[in-house]
């Protein structure tokens, strides 16, 4: 697809966005994420840790985003096809394969690492990059906002960015015939099998099980970072994978850091319905019915605790509701409060451009609508060298 019909596409969609973002939330009570299963409240991080959230992790597995067939694979190889100094030697390019392989043969994630040469890295910024594959291949020659590698190598971060394709392909048709799926199956597929979103989370740990046998990288703290259907995936992937230091959802909406319980925009039957590949089946059964639904998206940000977690939104994205996505930033942040950890802080809603960043959730809202800008960089920056430390 050319960029100029993704943009009109793109039109389109903003345009049926706001139509429907015009409905009012439903306003449904929000499942307690203290509330162990047997009716007792957990009042530790011990219980927590141990109780709460392998419950919480069963049930998103379950109903909303599906069950990996497989986590680390036995096979799985890295191999560097090319590395030189990039970036008029201000960084160090590396060009990765990482070649995955099961029962139904092999598949393979290109990723592009940037590290910089002027003094360690104090962390790694992990892109899932849900757009046109040119922003990782021009990054240097036509570089883009949405993966600003200059900026980003400039303020002493390494990064790396990998495009979602390579184990999800983002299209219904597609049936589930490649990536990640016909290596690894299940075959037949189940009501609870995972879906592109945990395909896509699941490609990002992959990253950093290369990013650890890299030396200049390999004792750093991560972040993984996602805009959109990326940012679900990101949050996903922070959920499970305890190696993720900072997780970063900018604009993620339905299903990702928007309260589905709270929402307008995009609700669970329109999501379900248009993107069913996103999911395990089992979601579907919630279209129209989220009081049913036995999670809600402030427990997938609690799930994180106690590492950082990020929430980006955009004043114009009605799609995707600021209002809830800051919400459920609020209401995740009693379990932090079992780790002796603030969350977001004030329950009030920010003003545009005025972050908040002091707690071990951060927020901000940005003028403008869907993107991913050079001020979410810069937010998410200031983020991680408040709690990384400043060189």
């Amino acid at each position: 697809m050319s960029r100029l019909l993704a943009t009109l596409c793109l039109m389109t969609l903003t345009a049926s966005a706001a139509e429907v973002g015009a409905t009012k939330p439903l306003n449904l009570p929000l499942p307690d994420p203290l509330l162990a299963p047997d009716g007792h409240r957990i009042t530790t991080a011990g219980e927590w840790t141990k109780l709460q959230r392998p419950h919480l992790l069963e049930l998103f597995r379950a109903n909303v985003y599906g069950r990996n067939t497989v986590e680390r694979p036995a096979q799985l190889k890295f191999e560097t096809r090319d590395e030189q100094t990039a970036l008029s030697g201000k960084a160090r390019r590396s060009q990765v394969r990482i070649t995955y392989g099961g029962p139904g043969g092999e598949g393979h994630i290109d990723a592009t690492l940037y590290v910089p040469t002027a003094s360690a890295p104090r962390g790694v910024f992990l892109l899932i990059v849900n757009r046109f594959r040119s922003f990782i291949d021009e990054a240097e020659t036509k570089p883009s906002e949405y993966w600003p590698v200059e900026q980003i190598v400039a303020r002493g971060y390494a990064t790396v960015a990998f495009h979602y394709s390579d184990t999800a392909v983002d299209k219904v048709a597609d049936h589930f015939e490649h990536g990640v799926f016909p290596v690894y199956g299940p075959t037949p597929r189940q009501p609870d099998s995972w879906g592109a979103l945990s395909a896509w989370a699941w490609g990002a740990s992959r990253i950093i099980d290369y990013l650890e046998t890299n030396p200049a990288v390999a004792d750093k703290p991560v972040a993984v970072i996602g805009q959109s259907r990326g940012g679900k995936a990101a949050l996903w992937c922070g959920a499970q994978d305890t190696r993720v230091a900072l997780t970063i959802s900018n604009e993620s909406g339905s299903t990702g850091a928007a309260l589905t319980r709270r929402k307008v925009g995009e609700t669970v039957e329109i999501i379900s319905r248009v993107f069913p590949h996103w999911f395990a089946e089992n979601y579907r059964r919630f279209a129209n019915h989220e009081a049913d639904l036995p999670v809600d998206q402030h427990e997938l940000i609690a799930l994180v605790a106690p590492r950082l977690v990020y929430v980006g939104s955009a004043e114009e994205d009605t799609w995707s509701d600021p209002t809830s996505e800051f919400a459920a930033c609020v209401e995740a942040g009693p379990v932090y409060q079992l780790f002796g950890l603030d969350g977001v802080g004030d329950p009030t809603m920010p003003k545009v451009d005025a972050p908040r960043q002091a707690g071990a959730i951060g927020y901000h809202m940005r003028a403008g609508k869907h993107n991913l800008l050079l001020v979410d960089w810069n937010h998410y920056l200031d983020f991680a060298d408040r709690h990384w430390g400043k060189r």
